[in-house]
């Protein structure tokens, strides 16, 4: 793999942090908020200092039992090409279940969930490994995720898992080291045991990010600063294979300049010290075959099994349906209150307009709508969605009836193919429409 370096995230909330920052050698964007011909004047100067720009993917859902969306690889694919990129990346997971394979509404997780590690999971990961290999002008890269809950019946442990994955498949690595550990904490899984049954030759890099603890449970936030265990699987990594890449990400709660630079030169010393203990080791990386001799793809019928479980375990998540046979209870009820804060906060970013107008309603509106309402589509008409659930529901005590009438002007304005138009003709007739049919 080519040899990327040391870099950060790139979020516009924290664009002239990176571009001040000394020593970043290369940054990854998340390739659905790019706008391959409107990129951000940052990540053009990045480029034209040379610093490597590298698109990570979210929402392919590689772990589902559908093949891979052509339009969302064709995205991917352009945005590789537009950034002169040298590897693309994307996550072993499922974001969305149901729909015609299984017969059922289809839903979205609005998140990364974990993808069973069992045999026919494994078959039908590798398959849509190849269609989306196969799509992307440049190599692809997968990561391991971050998990609250453990499927019932697993067959294979994380690290056997990612090592036939890519034997199979040729497919490179990006090992998220925070993950490692939070499915440590939560599924008393050993990071060590994971690394030893790594094909470590086949890492393309290394994602290092921070959580917290809350009773009993380690949630990857990407909010607080890198916790001490999360740098010490970081060096125990680098003790065993230099990685050709280490990353900073951070996407929400972000600190200043410094503190970021701080965390970086943490990341740097943590790497340095593993290369330092592995000098007279002796540890050998086990390599992956390249893919060719890989198992055939898996059949319907197989895609239909895991189809019926992921849609079933995502019902329970998000649509209140009973908790599939062998899983924790409670864990799920976590992540269930997790996925809807997520939604709650992810439409405030899309739709700002919702907080202001609400107020302090604005969250618990919301995660009273999520309750009865999964989420079908993207977060922008999950917006549309919240706010015609707020206009149909009767106005409470004291309620501000100057609230409901801007509520109804967003949506109007949102809501169809194009904007509404503002000259003040037609803005004249729609006012005397209005009164008319209030007569």
């Amino acid at each position: 793999m080519r040899r990327l370096g040391t870099g950060i995230g790139w979020r516009p909330e924290i664009a002239d942090a990176v571009e001040e920052m000394p020593g970043i050698e290369w940054v990854e964007a998340v390739s659905e908020n790019l706008c391959p011909g409107h990129l951000p004047g940052s990540l053009l100067r990045l480029r034209e200092r040379g610093v490597t720009v590298v698109p990570h993917g979210v929402s392919l859902g590689l772990g589902g039992a559908d093949r891979p969306d052509p339009g969302r690889l064709a995205a991917l694919a352009e945005r590789a090409e537009v950034l002169g990129s040298p590897l693309v990346t994307e996550h072993i997971a499922f974001v969305r279940a149901g729909g015609a394979l299984t017969a059922s509404p289809p839903l979205e997780a609005g998140h990364l969930l974990p993808v069973p590690r069992t045999r026919d999971a494994l078959d039908v990961l590798c398959e849509n490994v190849r269609i989306a290999q196969d799509a992307l002008p440049v190599p692809l890269a997968v990561e391991n995720i971050a998990a609250l809950v453990s499927w019932p019946d697993e067959e294979l442990t994380e690290g056997q898992f990612l090592y036939e994955l890519a034997d199979r498949t040729g497919v490179r690595l990006l090992i998220d080291v925070a993950n490692l550990h939070t499915n440590h904490v939560n599924l008393g899984e050993d990071p060590a045991e994971a690394l030893a049954e790594l094909p470590l030759e086949a890492i393309a890099y290394v994602h290092v990010a921070g959580g917290f603890e809350r009773d009993g449970v380690w949630h990857d936030s990407h909010a607080h600063p890198v916790a001490r265990p999360v740098l010490d699987i970081l060096t125990d990594l680098a003790s065993r294979v230099a990685p050709p890449g280490v990353l900073l990400e951070r996407d929400e709660n972000f600190p200043d300049g410094d503190e970021l630079r701080g965390e970086v030169e943490a990341i740097r010393a943590a790497v340095e010290k593993g290369r330092a203990a592995a000098t007279g080791t002796g540890a050998a990386a086990r390599t992956p075959r390249t893919g060719t001799d890989a198992a055939s793809g898996a059949d319907d019928a197989v895609r239909q099994r895991l189809g019926l479980a992921q849609a079933a375990l995502l019902s329970a998540l998000v649509a209140g349906t009973p908790a599939p046979e062998g899983f924790d209870r409670v864990r799920l009820g976590v992540q269930a209150r997790a996925l809807a804060g997520k939604r709650a906060d992810v439409v405030a970013k899309v739709a700002p307009e919702l907080p202001v107008l609400l107020g302090a309603r604005y969250r618990p509106a919301f995660l009273a709508y999520a309750q009865g309402c999964p989420m079908t589509g993207g977060y922008r008409r999950d917006a549309l969605g919240f706010v015609e659930h707020v206009l149909r529901t009767p106005p409470g005590e004291g309620e501000d009836p100057g609230v409901r009438r801007e509520l109804r002007e967003w949506w109007l304005e949102r809501s169809g193919p194009v904007p509404r138009s503002a000259r003040p003709g037609v803005r004249l007739a729609r006012a005397t429409r209005r009164v008319l049919l209030r007569r």
